[in-house]
């Protein structure tokens, strides 16, 4: 199981998670090229360790273990894998 951050994140990017993130896996990252392009942050779903840190700091509630996604939030889950499918 992996965490996926979802709408609560949008326009905020806060940046907690991942400040905690033990295997950094959120991203982008704020000195990367494209933060300023995203709304959101993203995790990593083959790299998330399932460990729930980013829960714990995030002060929107955004990330969600992918099988307590709310159904409004389904879609969040390929967005998250699709922003990583072309990084590397």
């Amino acid at each position: 199981m992996a965490y996926v951050i979802a709408e609560p994140c949008i326009g905020q990017k806060d940046g907690s998670c991942v400040e905690v993130c033990p295997v950094d896996c959120i991203q982008p990252l704020k000195e990367d090229a494209d933060w300023a392009s995203v709304e959101q942050l993203y995790i990593d779903p083959t790299e998330c360790i399932d460990c729930n840190a980013c829960t714990e700091s995030c002060p929107v509630n955004a990330p969600f273990p992918d099988d307590q996604l709310p159904e409004r939030w389904s879609a969040f889950a390929q967005l998250n894998a699709d922003f990583f499918a072309g990084r590397g």
